[in-house]
């Protein structure tokens, strides 16, 4: 499902729109979306990906403010949400139906800097 969808997904866009305000007054419009992911992160002592306490929408939008592109997994399982500011620090490469980021940074408790990360 992508963000331009007609027909009656209009409301529940909006409504995420809302709430994905309430955690950033800049986000102005959401590009598209993904309705059930799970985030995963690589553990190079096993060489396994290992899923992470992180399940729920993703959402890519749109910010007033810099850095004007960013995604949010809005998290199903506990207040916890992964939000990532896209710039270019951030290295993507989408492997059907994977996509898998790293960045230069520290952004969340869930992984290390330079450290490959899974959306599934």
């Amino acid at each position: 499902m992508t963000a331009s969808t007609g027909g009656g997904g209009g409301s529940c866009l909006s409504m995420s729109l809302s709430a994905l305000k309430r955690l950033d007054p800049y986000i102005s419009s959401i590009t598209d979306l993904a309705s059930q992911v799970a985030l995963y992160t690589f553990n190079n002592t096993t060489n396994e990906w290992e899923k992470t306490d992180v399940e729920g929408t993703l959402f890519v939008y749109n910010r007033l403010a810099s850095p004007r592109h960013g995604f949010t997994i809005l998290n199903r399982l506990s207040m916890d949400n992964l939000t990532e500011p896209i710039t270019k620090d951030l290295d993507f490469q989408l492997q059907h139906p994977f996509l898998l980021y790293r960045n230069a940074r520290f952004s969340c408790q869930h992984h290390r800097p330079d450290q490959p990360i899974l959306i599934r």
